[in-house]
């Protein structure tokens, strides 16, 4: 089954302590959309500016990502700028660049409306409330962060009634609901409305929460992290793709859909950019997922 990601193309600079990436590929809907097409057919929507270059394009579209969704419009395309320190937990924003889309408004093509799966991205609330109108989707997931827990906290919750799966870091279920014990936290955020929770712990993995039932899976342990830009991204895209490729979301499904979300991202982190993306395939990907088995076997 297809899956639609809604969210930012951008172009990035980064520098690490492995070196500097300047103007390269970037945004959620990008880091996403490659992860998930590895399972199955992607529709990406979002805009960029005429500034945006066609090597790009031509390489989202050679993955066989849909691009109908995706409008060019006059104007920069959006720019993000970031420094990692030694410690790549901790990341300064040097400068964020909206740009066009600062006031982008999601149009679905029909193909995107009729998916049967729907990622929103992480934007303002405002935009993935319009991304839902549109969408005649069964299963919706969405990610989010800490400026619109802050700013924009009501729109927030009103759209978490709408979904099922709310992927989100485990510093922002703590600020969503006031509460530092994260299970405790996690049960209040599906009061809210979505059962399905992916509670992102870093370098420390993620803990999914599906009713009252909770599976804990590492991380990839790595001797070398070049860039962990979009690494969120790609491991909902990976998360997102195999649910769409197996068709259900049973519990069972679910836990093997976090291992093989973990799997892209821990790819994506070997290399700048996207490029631990583009340079892998489906064998290289279940190599990975193996090695979690054994990661976890006793």
């Amino acid at each position: 089954m297809s899956v639609t990601v809604v969210g930012s193309v951008a172009l990035d600079t980064v520098d690490t302590p492995s070196g500097e990436n300047i103007e390269g590929l970037g945004g959620a809907a990008t880091f996403f959309s490659l992860a998930a097409a590895n399972y199955t057919d992607v529709n990406l929507v979002g805009v960029i500016g005429t500034d945006f270059p066609k090597e790009h394009i031509d390489l989202l579209a050679s993955k066989g990502i849909n691009l109908e969704g995706l409008e060019q419009v006059e104007g920069k395309t959006f720019r993000w700028k970031g420094h990692y320190h030694d410690d790549l937990n901790v990341r300064d924003t040097l400068e964020t660049h909206l740009n066009v889309f600062e006031h982008f408004e999601p149009k679905l093509p029909q193909v995107a409306q009729d998916a049967p799966y729907l990622f929103c991205g992480n934007a303002h609330p405002a935009i993935q409330m319009m991304t839902l109108e549109q969408s005649n989707h069964k299963f919706v997931a969405l990610d989010t962060m800490n400026l619109w827990i802050d700013i924009a906290h009501d729109e927030l919750t009103d759209i978490l009634k709408k979904i099922d799966c709310l992927i989100i870091n485990d510093e922002e279920v703590i600020q969503l609901t006031q509460d530092h014990n994260l299970i405790r936290a996690t049960r209040k955020i599906q009061e809210m409305g979505p059962k399905i929770i992916c509670t992102k712990k870093g370098e420390h993995g993620c803990l999914l929460f599906h009713g009252d039932q909770i599976f804990s899976a590492p991380a990839y342990p790595m001797m070398e992290v070049v860039d962990p830009t979009g690494a969120g991204d790609s491991f909902a895209g990976g998360f997102m793709g195999y649910i769409a490729q197996q068709d259900d979301t049973s519990f069972n499904t679910l836990k093997k859909a976090v291992i093989h979300g973990s799997a892209v991202a821990s790819h994506l982190c070997s290399q700048f950019g996207p490029d631990g993306l583009t340079k892998i395939n489906k064998d290289d990907i279940e190599a990975r997922v193996q090695e979690f088995a054994e990661l976890v076997k006793f």
